[in-house]
């Protein structure tokens, strides 16, 4: 594989089907080290297949991963001895405890000692409940029990499939602080996420994917630089009069998502011309009650993928807020994205 020198993990041409969908088509991934990956698409985009193919629980029909400098194949399982992994939702024995559990990951992979086990129970906040059975946990702790397995091994690529899935918000900012010191100590964390706002706070370098294919990868500071925006609000009675008096300066859309967006307009310019904007209604006697300049990883994400998956697909949630948007703003160049679309 050429031009890998420096990644964790890259993969080339992947491609997977399950009969007649397409789940991958052609997939190039170039994950760099010691950074936090955001790995994002729609849902039925191929992110979980991809991480499935990335820990080798199926096989790819064609392409090529290559893990920490080496290519990944079939029968490499003791090379997933430096990869930690966390995919879909952890499953464990549920008569066992939380200790237990780890202690038997642990005895089926790379040596482990003992101490990293306790040591992991405390970092994940389940050191008070190591000895009861894990068919007692909420949700949340046994998300944390999956993470803390995916540590076991202090592993020099990390793996997670949705790791927020079922933490608090204090589990949240925790798991986003760890993730991040794991990478300014040089490994490389591979996330795959719905939570955008967390992505965009936690992500060094991040990955959208549509129907298989790579649509977008790089810097998340530079990618979201490149996206000029400035949003603006007014009056919802001066909204087509500050539309028709903006238009010449770039494209101009409504946001109409929900009442919280009432009156918020977007502006296709460089964040840097604001000030342009707010004079310029001002000059038509229209007054913003807002201004906001750049663009947020939502924003990105909806443009390059329309919030979309695949045709045959599992689908994306629809919600009242596009129906009504169909309804009553169908050509008329409204904006009707959602602000919670499910990556």
């Amino acid at each position: 594989m050429t031009g890998t020198d420096g990644l964790a993990l890259a993969t080339r041409g992947l491609r997977k089907s399950y009969g007649s969908r397409l789940a991958l088509a052609g997939l190039d991934l170039s994950v760099p080290s010691g950074v936090v990956y955001g790995f994002l698409g729609p849902n039925g985009a191929g992110k979980t297949t991809t991480m499935r193919v990335l820990t080798g629980l199926i096989h790819a029909d064609g392409g090529t991963v290559e893990m920490l400098g080496k290519p990944f194949k079939r029968g490499d399982r003791a090379r997933l001895f430096d990869v930690g992994a966390l995919v879909e939702s952890p499953t464990f024995y549920p008569y066992l405890s939380g200790r237990s559990n780890l202690r038997e990951l642990a005895a089926s992979g790379a040596p482990v000692p003992p101490k990293r086990i306790e040591e992991l129970l405390e970092l994940v906040g389940l050191r008070d409940r190591a000895r009861d059975k894990v068919q007692g946990y909420s949700l949340g702790m046994k998300q944390r029990l999956g993470i803390a397995a995916a540590l076991l091994s202090d592993p020099k690529l990390l793996l997670l499939d949705e790791p927020a899935n079922g933490l608090d918000p204090a589990g949240i900012v925790a798991m986003r602080d760890t993730l991040k010191a794991l990478a300014a100590q040089g490994k490389t964390v591979f996330v795959s996420s719905h939570l955008l706002a967390e992505v965009q706070v936690m992500a060094d370098v991040v990955g959208i994917i549509a129907a298989g294919k790579l649509v977008r990868e790089g810097p998340l500071k530079e990618m979201l630089s490149m996206q000029g925006l400035v949003k603006v609000r007014v009056r919802p009675n001066e909204l087509d009069a500050a539309i028709k008096t903006l238009t010449p300066l770039a494209p101009v859309d409504k946001l109409t998502e929900s009442d919280r967006d009432e009156g918020w307009l977007a502006v296709h310019l460089d964040g840097e011309r604001a000030e342009e904007v707010n004079r310029t209604l001002a000059g038509a006697g229209i007054f913003a009650s807002g201004l906001e300049s750049g663009t947020d990883l939502e924003m990105l994400f909806l443009e390059l993928t329309g919030g979309q998956g695949p045709a045959g697909g599992e689908g994306s949630f629809v919600g009242l807020g596009a129906a009504n948007g169909e309804a009553n703003g169908a050509g008329n160049g409204q904006a009707t994205a959602g602000k919670g679309t499910a990556a």
